[in-house]
């Protein structure tokens, strides 16, 4: 039984990655054709070569919008408040697998040129996330985006990380992280799962704040793991 799971999952996945970066590509190919095809010499050439950084950005931008739509229609997502063993492969854990393979595509083309971006916060949005407005992320880091929610002006910083799902002692565990009104969190913090912190407060850079911990409105924190600071 499991044999079969983790072969559909796998084919699966295999085919909804070719399908969307197939599709989020064609129009970007077409208009390159179209630009390199035309009869006027080097001029059409150098056309071409200015075209190909707006057209892969057209490419990052369609692949975003696809994976997310992606992940609502197949409803691939990080189930809430799991705790089960990797081992056992069961349904919940590999849509799991599916979804977080979705994000990690969406990363590598796209997170690269769009990360700190209101097109970033979008595709988190689309992706699941409960985000309020003037929402800043500058990281790749984030991950299970249906578990995640944030309230407004939080501002999350370059290599932050920031995740609803954590993997100990052969059992995967996830929890919703939430981020009340105008919560920074420095460079390099890592949040775990069941985080909640309340509006106004300040996750120093490099700071841990440890599994299910309940963070001060109004106050700041840093440290490893995360300790209140006058």
């Amino acid at each position: 039984m499991h044999r079969w799971r983790i072969a559909w999952t796998v084919g699966s996945i295999v085919i909804a990655e070719i399908a969307l970066c197939a599709a989020s590509a064609l129009l970007p190919a077409l208009l390159l054709r179209a630009i390199a095809t035309t009869p006027c010499g080097l001029t059409c050439a150098a056309g071409a070569a200015a075209a190909a950084v707006p057209c892969y950005v057209l490419f990052a931008i369609t692949l975003m919008f696809l994976s997310a739509l992606c992940s609502r229609v197949t409803g691939w997502r990080t189930a809430a408040d799991l705790d089960e063993p990797v081992a056992a492969f069961t349904w919940p854990l590999l849509d799991w697998v599916r979804y977080m393979v979705l994000i990690h595509v969406v990363r590598l083309f796209a997170g690269s040129i769009l990360r700190a971006t209101p097109v970033w916060t979008g595709y988190l949005r689309m992706n699941g996330a409960c985000i309020g407005r003037r929402v800043y992320v500058n990281s790749l880091s984030v991950s299970d985006h249906n578990l995640l929610d944030f309230g407004d002006d939080v501002i999350v910083g370059d290599s932050a990380h920031v995740s609803g799902h954590t993997i100990e002692h052969g059992r995967l565990r996830t929890a919703r992280v939430r981020l009340g009104d105008g919560v920074t969190v420095g460079l390099g913090a890592v949040v775990e799962i069941g985080v909640e912190a309340g509006s106004g407060c300040q996750i120093g850079a490099l700071t841990v704040v440890p599994k299910y911990t309940h963070l001060d409105a109004r106050a700041t924190y840093a440290g490893i793991p995360a300790h209140r600071i006058a």
